[in-house]
């Protein structure tokens, strides 16, 4: 697969942007519940980090936030009349799941699908399946909007499948590109996909955690990998520590990250890590590549600062030069443990020599870091010329966006603000101009 490039398609802050505490399991979501958040800020911040790595000739695109609130979800569960009177009798009777119909959660486009490159299944094909992410109200009806937005932009049905969401049950809990990570020696050749699940429904007698949820099943990781049509000796599933789950790793993408053949992750990532590490490095031979582990020691960055700072929940891109760059959030830069770790990485002559920062405080403080704000997508030149281009970013289109994001996003929004009805009228508004920016009518149902 010649000439293919990896695309990071970061989430798009939505207006409604507020923090709820919503996520059980997400201690930064927790920490900050019922504090005011600042969506144009979150907005802006996301932005420019889309823009910088672009700038630096990473391949960067954006996916749009979803309609907020979500009145399908509210008068599907009683509440009627007009939009006015539906978020009134919400706030009146039910104000949490009026905050989850408001939630903007999926700006953390991690969540939003698991994608397989063509190089790697059996139909030559672009792989993409919506993640149900049935553990949370909030987030749970977010593959609906997911699976028409990625269907309007890899509409060429020749080089890419969206596949809907996985049955919405227990069983088949699956979250995402957030637990999935694709190794190879390079993005244009075949590589080995690592799916890394918190716990198995149908064996009782499996680890899992105490405290928190396990949101993904072994069940849900292996259906995609049957419907992606992945060849098994380039598949490796490995079980995340449940103990992890229990200090606030809901996700393996806030204990490990993966780039070409580096695996960066935490000494207690996975369960076992002995027998992961040797099922990735036998499934690496099998396309022709060799694994390289950085391993971080508890006694260098214990659980708890990796939590705090989000470090592995960074992007780790590749270079020209072969070296790789880790994108991090500022929290990086102000625990000591981890700040001092990641001068002795990038100083050790390994594969990542750079460190590039950004400001994502309004993301971080909700509990989203730079990884859990993008989806990761192979193509090659002809399949991404083939989707559409409007959502890719260029100086042209960061010039649109932000006057459109200050011209419809407040600079405050607190738990109150919920009830009123005039922040449905600014969201839907927002959307249909977003709309035309992109390029894509009817992208939302906003009847």
């Amino acid at each position: 697969m010649l000439g293919a490039r990896e695309f990071n398609f970061d989430g798009l802050v939505g207006p409604s942007h507020n923090y709820a505490g919503l996520s059980f399991g997400n201690v930064a979501s927790f920490n900050n519940v019922r504090s005011a958040s600042n969506p144009r800020q979150a907005a802006l911040q996301g932005l420019a980090k889309m823009r910088a790595l672009a700038q630096r000739g990473f391949a960067q695109a954006l996916l749009p936030p979803q309609a907020r609130p979500n009145f399908r979800m509210l008068r599907a569960i009683g509440f009627s009349g007009t939009d006015a009177d539906v978020v009134a009798q919400a706030w009146r009777d039910a104000p949490v799941i009026l905050a989850c119909a408001y939630s903007a959660a999926p700006m953390w486009t991690a969540n939003a699908a698991t994608v397989s490159p063509s190089a790697d299944t059996l139909d030559g094909r672009v792989h993409f399946t919506s993640a149900n992410l049935n553990n949370k109200l909030h987030r749970s009806e977010e593959h609906r909007q997911a699976t028409r937005t990625l269907r309007a932009i890899f509409a060429d049905q020749e080089r890419f499948v969206v596949h809907d969401a996985l049955p919405p049950t227990p069983a088949f809990g699956d979250e995402g590109a957030a637990n999935h990570t694709r190794l190879a020696r390079e993005h244009g050749s075949a590589g080995v996909e690592f799916f890394v699940y918190g716990r198995v429904e149908f064996d009782p007698s499996a680890p899992f955690p105490k405290k928190y949820p396990a949101r993904q099943t072994l069940e849900a990781s292996q259906a995609i990998a049957r419907l992606h049509g992945l060849n098994p000796a380039q598949v490796v599933f490995a079980q995340q520590n449940p103990a992890v789950i229990d200090q606030g790793v809901f996700h393996n993408d806030v204990i490990a990250v993966g780039n070409g053949n580096v695996l960066f992750y935490h000494e207690q990532a996975f369960a076992d890590e002995q027998e992961t590490l040797a099922a990735l490095r036998v499934a690496m031979e099998n396309v022709d590549a060799g694994l390289t582990a950085i391993r971080v020691d508890s006694a260098d960055v214990p659980v708890a600062d990796a939590v705090a700072s989000y470090l592995f929940n960074s992007q780790l891109l590749s270079k020209p030069d072969g070296k790789m760059a880790l994108v991090v959030p500022h929290e990086c830069h102000e625990n000591p443990a981890v700040a001092r770790y990641l001068g002795q990485l990038t100083a050790s002559g390994g594969p990542v020599d750079e460190l590039v920062e950004f400001d994502l405080r309004q993301s971080m403080r909700n509990g989203g870091g730079p990884a859990c704000l993008r989806l990761r997508v192979v193509l090659t030149d002809e399949e991404a010329r083939a989707m559409h281009q409007g959502v890719i970013m260029t100086e042209a289109l960061y010039a649109r966006l932000v006057p459109w994001v200050e011209k419809h996003y407040r600079d405050r929004i607190e738990p109150k603000d919920l009830a009123d009805p005039q922040l449905a009228i600014e969201c839907m508004a927002a959307l249909e101009d977003l709309e035309t920016i992109l390029g894509l009518p009817g992208l939302y149902d906003l009847s």
